[in-house]
């Protein structure tokens, strides 16, 4: 069945052929192929070549009339027949014809060869007897040769001229009468001699057919096998899908997926049930004779027809489910789904009706007006049932809107789609009554096939949904066999259902995708199935330079790679490497630095079993390199920093670092940025290139740095600084984290007004135990500080009151404060910031 493309395409070939004058068609010589005339023989060596070629230019004319494409071209191959039909004629006329005579007339000469016993003849006669008995059967061979090509060409012109009437048929832009006028149905009114003859032929076989198996002793065979079809399409059918609901409902884990499982079945007992039947009632009439080639081809189209529309009711009764709504998958009302259930039944029986009629026609190749008339109404007939049932939905969809119902949820994908039906219909419709007869029957048979391939392709995802997520649950007995049996957690059994979901619903739809492009009606799972190994494994991918068996090596070569690395990693990291007493920081970095290495070649030794070539990725380094150079700068800056993190091991995993105002432990060095834990357990990212290019202060670098415990206090004037230095020493020695070497030290820091500052430092065996030192020692020096009852200095509070002009604590003022005070006074009025005040003046 055509496409849209090529439907498109001859469309647009027509509006241009239609454009051109006639004067360019007669002024254009044809290319399309060329019979040359041949010379006539001049000796016995050039009659062999002569027949070759004619032998050549037949298969050139075979070759061709497989692939003609217009009236055009195969009007010129009727010309080269002609031509070459009247080379052989004249081949054989003019040469072969009277080479035999002569050679016959000089065998008649020369007489028969003695019998044995008899007069012995010369060896010379003896010799020209043989030559010339041998020149004779060499022509004989010629002469059968050219008999052989000139009645093989009949035989073509006739392949040709039903190729013509094909394509005639068959050709979208062909312009017929439109439904509405009278020339349509003028075949029902008055058929044509030939229709009736070839109607009459194929009748006596039917007829014939029958009687051959309605014999007297065979009658009852018949009639059993026929009650028997008949049972197995309705009772059988009953018992059959009663039977799968049983089993779906009782044996299947609870779930979605029994609501699929029936779907499926429901689908299933429809299309088994139709088989059986149909089977049984070519069994009744073949088993006493079998069908000649017309009948054998018009009866497997029938039940191929009869398949097809056998899935349409079953999937109409499996998705729309108007008896069950628990049942049904789509998420559709129930007023709209029993508003429209009896359509796909209609829709199954017309279509089983007129393509009853249409296959009639093709077998018995009846003229183009009867042709046209059955796809006409073939196409009527199913345009009108699928536009009734959209005006049939649309009508309950608004009854519920009026009735503030709220009708079913829809999304933009079903919108599309009743969009794109809609179009398809109103489009045929259009095509009918305009003439396009072959347009409308190419719309209606396409969409009845998207809907088939739509509802199928629903069905199946659905289920294939479903059984990933009964299959991976903890709930299920299968989930918790797989979780014992792998090792695996709650999570990770939901990941691989939705993994495996996602990979079986794009496969059903890459199938939905070639069923669609290379399918058509009537297309079985046979002719899918090979389409699909015709584009896997034929030539077509291929040339496209994608093999699908270097693809399969692939994947499986990724997955074992992965698991091996997995598995080495893992065993680095919790059995080797433990075992050498290297720190924690360097087994990270060598895990990393396996790891990465690893994933560079195993993604090499994916593309190279893929068959790509570097030679053909120069452009795309190319592209690379210009890219670096503007967007992707900074990431490889960051992953080459990376790469020097890990060699020169600047820092490394558990070292303690400050960058930018940052400080906290090193958790990870990944490729592009590294972690970084602060003392309050969050995570700072930074950038790899950060710890290369900016001032870094590893704090723990070489696994000996200690730490520093300092604690400044401010002691009032009248203590004895020797006794609080001598407390404070006492203080930092019994604490068990302090070093004995070096050993703790008090310094006098400070001497002013308000006090005495003295320092007391301390180490301690590592940076990070230096916070919690300092605490310990302020509970314990501020224990002792009141055991012996000294005190901290207080921080003096200085008073500014305001003063006015006449206050009486004016005029104690000296002449600066006075002064600054009327500064303050005019500043506070413009709303500007005061000066502070002379100290000299300033009393506590």
């Amino acid at each position: 069945m055509r496409k849209v493309p090529d439907f498109v395409f001859r469309l647009a070939l027509v509006a241009l052929v239609s454009l051109i004058p006639p004067t360019v068609w007669a002024a254009t010589p044809s290319e399309f192929i060329a019979i040359a005339p041949l010379a006539s023989p001049g000796d016995d060596t050039e009659t062999p070549a002569i027949l070759r070629e004619l032998q050549t230019q037949q298969d050139q004319i075979k070759q061709r009339a497989s692939t003609a494409t217009s009236d055009a071209q195969f009007v010129e191959l009727q010309t080269a027949i002609q031509q070459l039909s009247a080379q052989v004629d004249n081949l054989l006329a003019m040469s072969l014809q009277p080479g035999r005579a002569k050679l016959q007339a000089q065998l008649d000469v020369l007489g028969p060869a003695p019998a044995p016993g008899t007069s012995v003849e010369t060896p010379a006669v003896a010799e020209q007897r043989l030559a010339i008995a041998a020149q004779r059967a060499r022509l004989d061979a010629e002469f059968r040769q050219a008999e052989n090509i000139r009645e093989n060409l009949p035989k073509l012109t006739t392949q040709i001229g039903r190729l013509q009437h094909d394509h005639l048929k068959n050709q979208l832009a062909f312009r017929s009468g439109s439904i509405l006028g009278p020339t349509f149905w003028a075949p029902l009114l008055q058929t044509e001699p030939t229709d009736l003859d070839r109607l009459k032929v194929f009748s006596s076989l039917i007829t014939g057919q029958l009687q051959s198996a309605w014999q007297p002793g065979e009658r009852l065979t018949i009639v059993l096998m026929l009650l028997l079809a008949l049972g197995a399409g309705t009772v059988g059918a009953r018992l059959l899908e009663r039977a799968l609901q049983w089993f779906c409902l009782q044996r299947l884990p609870e779930g979605h997926l029994r609501r699929s499982a029936i779907a499926l079945s429901t689908t299933l007992t429809s299309v088994a049930s139709a088989a059986c039947a149909v089977r049984l009632i070519y069994l009744a009439l073949t088993h006493r004779q079998p069908l000649n080639a017309n009948l054998r081809d018009f009866a497997s189209e029938l039940m191929t027809l009869a398949l097809t529309c056998a899935m349409i009711a079953g999937l109409g009764q499996a998705l729309l489910c108007s008896d069950r709504p628990s049942w049904r998958l789509t998420a559709m009302a129930d007023p709209v789904a029993r508003a429209i259930q009896p359509f796909p039944w209609i829709l199954a029986a017309l279509l089983m009706l007129s393509g009853t009629v249409e296959q009639f026609n093709r077998i018995v190749d009846t003229s183009l007006h009867m042709t046209l008339l059955g796809r006409g109404v073939v196409s009527l007939v199913v345009a009108l049932t699928i536009g009734a049932a959209l005006l049939r939905a649309n009508s309950v969809r608004s009854a519920l809107a009026a009735a503030e119902q709220p009708p079913e949820a829809r999304s933009a994908v079903a919108g599309l789609i009743h969009t794109g039906v809609t179009v398809a219909v109103v489009g045929s419709l259009l095509s009918l009554l305009t003439g396009y007869i072959s347009v409308a029957r190419f719309l209606t048979y396409e969409l009845v096939w998207f809907q088939l391939v739509l509802c199928s392709f629903y069905l199946l995802s659905r289920l294939t949904q479903d059984i990933c997520e009964s299959l991976f649950s903890a709930r299920h007995a299968s989930g918790q066999t797989i979780k014992q049996l792998f090792g695996l957690d709650d999570i990770h059994l939901e990941q691989a259902s939705t993994v495996m979901s996602a990979l079986g619903r794009s496969l059903l739809l890459a199938i939905a995708v070639v069923a669609l492009l290379t399918g058509g009606f009537g297309t079985t799972p046979a002719d899918l199935a090979s389409s699909i190994l015709e584009i896997v494994g034929g030539n077509r991918l291929r040339r496209l330079h994608i093999v699908p068996e270097h693809i399969v090596n692939a994947v499986l070569t990724l997955g074992v790679g992965l698991y091996l690395l997995r598995s080495v990693r893992k065993w680095l990291d919790q059995e080797l490497l433990p075992k050498t007493g290297m720190s924690a920081g360097m087994r990270a970095t060598l895990l990393a630095l396996f790891a990465n290495t690893g994933w560079v070649l195993l993604a090499l030794l994916t593309l190279s079993i893929l068959g790509v070539r570097w030679t053909s990725l120069a452009w795309i380094v190319s592209a690379l390199s210009v890219g670096i150079g503007f967007g992707l700068q900074e990431i490889v800056k960051n992953f080459i920093s990376g790469l020097i993190l890990l060699t020169e091991r600047p820092v490394k995993v558990g070292d303690m670092v400050s960058i930018a105002g940052v400080e906290g432990d090193i958790r990870r060095i990944n490729v592009r940025a590294t972690e970084i834990q602060l003392a309050d357990r969050s995570t700072v990212i930074v950038p790899n290139s950060h710890l290369i290019s900016q001032n870094v202060r590893n704090v723990t670098m070489g696994n000996r740095t200690q730490g520093v415990a300092t604690l400044t206090l401010t002691f009032p004037l009248n203590i004895d600084p020797e006794q609080v230095r001598d407390l404070l020493l006492a203080a930092y020695q019994a604490h068990p984290s302090i070093m004995d070497h070096p050993a703790p030290s008090v310094m006098f820091s400070q001497l002013a007004a308000d006090g005495i500052t003295l320092s007391v430092t301390g180490y301690v065996r590592s940076p990070r135990i230096a916070g919690d030192t300092k605490s310990d020692l302020l509970f314990d020096i501020l224990k002792r500080l009141r055991a012996a009852a000294i005190t901290l200095a207080t921080p003096q509070t200085v008073m500014v009151r305001d003063l006015r002009e006449g206050d009486t604590g004016t005029c104690a003022l000296s002449p600066e404060r006075k002064l600054a005070v009327k500064q303050m006074k005019r500043m506070r009025a413009h709303k500007c910031k005061p000066v502070p005040l002379p100290a000299a003046d300033v009393t506590p």
